[in-house]
């Protein structure tokens, strides 16, 4: 797996990764991380992956990072 390229974001570190004809978008906030793969045939070209993650990725995650860190917290407890 190597990576080929990243998303600047104030909060979570976004790197995109090519692996066996699929891209993987990583997202890491902390301790936690989400991460989603696309096969390469089903993506246009990288930019337009890119802006899908902006646009219809990163709001979510944020909302599911909250979620993963309160179950986090509560095991730490």
């Amino acid at each position: 797996m190597r990576i080929i390229d990243t998303i600047a974001h104030p909060q979570i570190r976004i790197s995109i990764f090519q692996m066996n004809q699929k891209y993987i978008v990583k997202l890491e906030l902390g301790a936690m991380e989400q991460s989603f793969k696309f096969s390469e045939l089903e993506i246009i070209n990288l930019e337009i992956l890119k802006t899908d993650v902006i646009e219809k990725i990163i709001p979510n995650a944020l909302i599911r990072f909250e979620e993963m860190n309160k179950d986090l917290m509560s095991c730490l407890g």
